[in-house]
């Protein structure tokens, strides 16, 4: 596992990629596997309440493992999203590169109350 030396990039991919988030907290929204020999250069996460009444709390984080198995550490921990708002987590004044056999997790506090929305460029 090795991480791709972007100087050589042969082709820029741009991809968005999105859910619906459940209150288990570790849930894999991207993954980078193990030898992809890729970098995702995440360039905005936004996390909208479509709840019209009720704030819900979000939870993102990256994830030593690909698959989610590994530790987790917190860009976004239990932040509250008011009803019928969006939460900006990441945007391209902080963007940063996911390695490969890395991922982004997350999860709310109220299934179905948020959706998030990944934006980042696959380069190979």
């Amino acid at each position: 596992m090795a991480n791709p030396n972007i100087v050589a990039v042969t082709a820029i991919y741009g991809k968005t990629t999105y859910a619906a988030l459940t209150t288990t907290l570790s849930t894999v929204l991207l993954a980078n596997s193990a030898s992809s020999g890729k970098v995702f250069k995440i360039n905005s996460i936004m996390v909208a309440n479509i709840d019209g009444t009720s704030a819900a709390d979000v939870t993102v984080g990256i994830n030593t493992a690909a698959g989610g198995g590994g530790t987790t550490y917190d860009l976004a921990g239990t932040i509250s999203v008011p009803a019928d708002a969006t939460l900006s987590v990441i945007d391209k004044t902080n963007s940063f590169y996911l390695e490969e056999d890395k991922s982004i997790v997350g999860g709310a506090s109220a299934n179905g109350d948020l959706e998030i929305v990944i934006s980042y460029e696959e380069i190979n």
